[in-house]
């Protein structure tokens, strides 16, 4: 196959501030797959450009972008808009997943798609949950290390202390900085709870789906990936023994592991097997 061409593009996201991505493909791909980062994440963390490239060079078109609120500024890399990720909400992360499915499906990435499929990290796998079960042109899904329950990690204490002061604070752990998160995410889950909860949603998913979890997840615990499975029509799940969150894959990238190249193996033969046939 022919090395895949590369395009960025920039919309108006949910905050009213640009929405960058870029879209991936080969002369002619048809089938398209959105990728959905999680948080703190962004669209070329680590692991995100070779997973763009494999699934490009597998005859997808690859739309990946960062949400308006993800804080990662116009150089792609660094969280040079704090600001804007302060104000970020799950909400508004979904209507940003509405504006580049939108693009995609009107012909602003070229040819528009004839099978659609996401693919959701963490956070991002839950927000790609809830779009699956509200479109049903959505096909195929794959997430990993999927949250079931938004809000889960906010401890009654830490609540408190965020509605009084305004704000917590969230480390970068690679860079050390200190990025503000203002109380709009959590009014948005305290005020949108049903329609942001991921385990409700995942019985209305009728897309066939892959739910891909590390059994030692530091960071979203692997029964998540159980509670999902319990409820969703058409799942199968892969349990990775020993794996992490990212599956043992750092930014920037320093190389792949065996867990996650039996990962991006497994999501490559799942969206070919129910997108291309």
């Amino acid at each position: 196959m022919a090395t895949p061409t590369k395009t960025s593009f920039q919309l108006t996201g949910a905050d009213g501030g640009p929405l960058r991505g870029d879209v991936c493909r080969s002369k002619d791909a048809r089938a398209a797959v959105v990728i959905c980062h999680g948080f703190k994440g962004f669209k070329d963390w680590g692991f995100y450009p070779t997973v763009t490239d494999r699934l490009a060079r597998a005859g997808f078109a690859v739309v990946s972008f960062n949400y308006s609120g993800s804080g990662v500024g116009e150089d792609g890399l660094t969280f040079s808009e704090p600001e804007r990720f302060g104000h970020g909400t799950y909400t508004n992360h979904l209507r940003d997943l509405d504006v580049v499915l939108r693009a995609l499906r009107d012909g602003g990435f070229g040819p528009s798609p004839t099978s659609l499929g996401l693919l959701g990290h963490s956070m991002g796998g839950g927000i790609a949950a809830l779009r699956a079960a509200a479109d049903p042109a959505v096909k195929v899904l794959v997430t990993w290390a999927a949250t079931a329950r938004f809000g889960r990690l906010w401890r009654s204490d830490q609540v408190e202390g965020w509605r009084r002061t305004g704000k917590i604070d969230v480390t970068n752990q690679r860079t050390g900085q200190i990025l503000p998160l203002y109380t709009d995410m959590l009014e948005d889950w305290e005020h949108n709870r049903a329609a942001l909860d991921v385990t409700a949603a995942a019985g209305n998913v009728r897309a066939p789906w892959l739910i891909v979890h590390g059994a030692a997840d530091e960071s979203v615990p692997a029964s998540d990936a159980q509670d999902l499975l319990a409820r969703a029509p058409v799942a199968r799940t892969l349990i990775v023994e020993g794996a992490g969150h990212t599956f043992g894959v750092v930014h920037p990238w320093a190389g792949s592991t065996a867990a996650f190249d039996r990962v991006l193996d497994a999501t490559v033969e799942w969206l070919t097997r129910y997108l291309v046939g």
